[in-house]
């Protein structure tokens, strides 16, 4: 048994962190919010009132926070993590954070005499909840090997991508070809339609053809298609848009600074900034189907 802080008791973390548990593990976790505490306690994490106290004593601490910001914040402040983990401790950070924050962890935890993995996720609250998510881990071969024991009880698949800050820029270029796949589906589903073809029947083509994709296969965005989409609910986010600009404005930043030409990920990223300007952030990502639309209406979404 292993003792583990977990930092952020949101959708992703209340998740994940009950998979510690039940692999036998003992969880202590905060959370800002005091209903998401109380939430993770029927999961069996023991909750906590900070996170001085969730890292007192623990052999393990791991972030599931919403930005870079939040990460420096509960690292370096004086009720922070590296004020209190002892020497040794190991830090995972599962959030999705630009690469110069990544880099600032790993330099600053080691300052501290603490070891550091970027370790963020994919596959959504779907695969935290089902325990299959894909870790991708950058830091020392040794740090590296410490992490994959702690995560194979939330994870279908984990690689080991690399040195420091490389598991973070797997994440974000793979969501940023996440977003490009999504165009991709959302442009296709609303051309078959306009064109008089059966959503399910055209579906079937594609997923065993050409332009078949994940996005495709789990996320359709046509009610009726496929299980789980959000276009069955309404577009209430698996996936919101508001998290998913985030992470493709990341991949963006990163490709201009490493001079790479990235116009399809740059589009996708504008259409999911208007979702966010007119007042849909929360929504699902797929829910840029309307971009494609001719007159902006969505089947199975209501419009607000």
């Amino acid at each position: 048994m292993t003792s583990i802080a977990w930092i952020g008791l949101g959708n992703m973390g209340s998740r994940m962190s009950s998979h510690l548990v039940t692999a036998g593990h003992d969880v202590r976790g905060f959370d800002v919010v005091d209903a998401l505490r109380e939430s993770a306690a029927e999961h069996g994490i023991t909750p906590v009132g900070s996170v001085a106290e969730a890292v007192d004593g623990a052999e393990v601490v791991i972030l599931s926070l919403p930005k870079g910001e939040h990460v420096r914040q509960v690292l370096e402040s004086e009720g922070g993590v590296f004020a209190h983990a002892a020497p040794g401790t190991l830090i995972l950070d599962t959030s999705t954070v630009d690469i110069e924050t990544s880099q600032w962890c790993h330099g600053q935890a080691g300052s501290f005499g603490l070891r550091f993995v970027d370790a963020p996720v994919s596959g959504g609250t779907q695969g935290a909840q089902a325990g299959t998510l894909t870790f991708m881990l950058g830091g020392t071969e040794d740090d590296v090997a410490d992490a994959r024991e702690i995560v194979t009880p939330m994870a279908g698949n984990v690689f080991a991508v690399g040195e420091a800050t490389h598991g973070i820029a797997a994440k974000l270029v793979n969501n940023m070809m996440l977003g490009i796949s999504i165009l991709a589906m959302s442009e296709g589903s609303q051309l078959a339609e306009q064109l008089g073809l059966d959503a399910k029947a055209f579906f079937d083509v594609v997923r065993v053809s050409s332009g078949d994709s994940w996005a495709v296969r789990t996320w359709y965005p046509v009610p009726g298609v496929v299980p789980g989409a959000a276009s069955n609910q309404n577009f209430d986010a698996s996936f919101s848009a508001m998290l998913c600009h985030k992470d493709v404005t990341l991949a963006v930043a990163g490709a201009e600074a490493a001079g790479v030409h990235v116009p399809a990920a740059t589009l996708i990223r504008d259409q999911l900034q208007r979702l966010l300007d007119d007042g849909f952030g929360g929504k699902d990502c797929t829910l840029v189907v309307r971009e494609a639309s001719p007159d902006g209406t969505v089947q199975g979404w209501d419009g607000r």
